[in-house]
C-alpha cells in the first residue's frame, strides 16, 4: 500500500469536518439536480420500435408491463459479439438488486442490447440477473436515443446530445452504454431523460462504494471489473496467503 499522510484524531476530526460540509452541499446540489430531471420536457415516441423477449414480440408501450415509468439499460451486446461489455456486465451486476424496490415505485427495468434473444437469454442465465432483457435486433433503438440531432443520426458519428462527436466510430453499428427513462400517459410513451458515459457513473454502487476506500477505486483492480459469470468470486488478502 502507497504511503499516505498520517495525523492524530484530532486533526483527522477538524478535515472530515470540512469535508463533511463540501459533502452536503453536493448532496443538497444532487437533490436539485434530481428535480430539474423530472422537469425536463416530454417527447412523445412516435417510432414504433419492436423487441423480441422471452414472451414473444413486445412495443415500448408493453414493455412498461402495466407500470407507468419504465428505465431502459442500454447495455452493450452486439449481434457479433460473443459476450456483452465488460463494464456493462459490471454495471448490470449493481442494478439488478435495485429491479425489485423500483417495481414498488411503478418503474419497470429492461435491459435493452442490439444482439439476438438466445445470446441474450444464455448469457442472463448464467450471470443469475433477475431483470428482463430484450432485444432490439433490427430496430434503430439504441442509435435513437443516444443520437439527438438529424445530422449526426444520418451519420453516425456524434452521440451525447450532440456534445461529442467520434469521426471514427459509425454508431449504426457500434455499441454504447446508458440509461433512458420513459413515461407511458394515456398509452402514449414519452421520452423524459437519458444519460451516458460519466452521466451512468452513480448508478453503479461498486463505484460509489470505492470511492469510499482508502485506495480509491483503482488499487489492486488486477484488470478488474471482471464478467462474474466468468469468473469466481474474488478471495480475500488473508484468504490468499
Amino acid at each position: 500500500m502507497a504511503k499516505h499522510h498520517v495525523g492524530t484524531r484530532e486533526q483527522w476530526l477538524a478535515a472530515r469536518r470540512e469535508l463533511l460540509e463540501r459533502e452536503k452541499a453536493l448532496t443538497r446540489r444532487s437533490d436539485e439536480l434530481a428535480r430539474e430531471r423530472q422537469e425536463l420536457p416530454w417527447v412523445p415516441v412516435d417510432e414504433p420500435y419492436s423487441f423480441e423477449t422471452s414472451d414473444g414480440t413486445k412495443s415500448l408501450a408493453e414493455l412498461f408491463d402495466g407500470r407507468s415509468q419504465l428505465l431502459v439499460y442500454h447495455l452493450m451486446f452486439g449481434p457479433e459479439d460473443s459476450a456483452p461489455c465488460i463494464g456493462c456486465s459490471y454495471t448490470a451486476d449493481n442494478l439488478d438488486g435495485a429491479v425489485f424496490h423500483l417495481a414498488h415505485h411503478d418503474v419497470t427495468f429492461v435491459a435493452v442490447s442490439r444482439a439476438p434473444l438466445d445470446k441474450l437469454t444464455a448469457y442472463h442465465r448464467r450471470s443469475g440477473w433477475s431483470f428482463p432483457w430484450v432485444s432490439a435486433l433490427g430496430t434503430d433503438f439504441n442509435l435513437d436515443f443516444a443520437v439527438f440531432t438529424e445530422e449526426e443520426r444520418r451519420t453516425g458519428t456524434g452521440f451525447n446530445f450532440g456534445t461529442a462527436r467520434v469521426a471514427h466510430l459509425d454508431l449504426r453499428g457500434a455499441e454504447l452504454h446508458g440509461l433512458s427513462a420513459f413515461a407511458l400517459d394515456d398509452r402514449v410513451v414519452y421520452h423524459s431523460y437519458s444519460c451516458y458515459d460519466r452521466g451512468t457513473d452513480v448508478l453503479n454502487g461498486t463505484w460509489q462504494l470505492l470511492d469510499r476506500a482508502p485506495m480509491g477505486r483503482d488499487a489492486g483492480s488486477e484488470g478488474w471489473p471482471r464478467r462474474r459469470a466468468d469468473e469466481e468470486p474474488a478471495t480475500s488478502a488473508a484468504a490468499r496467503s
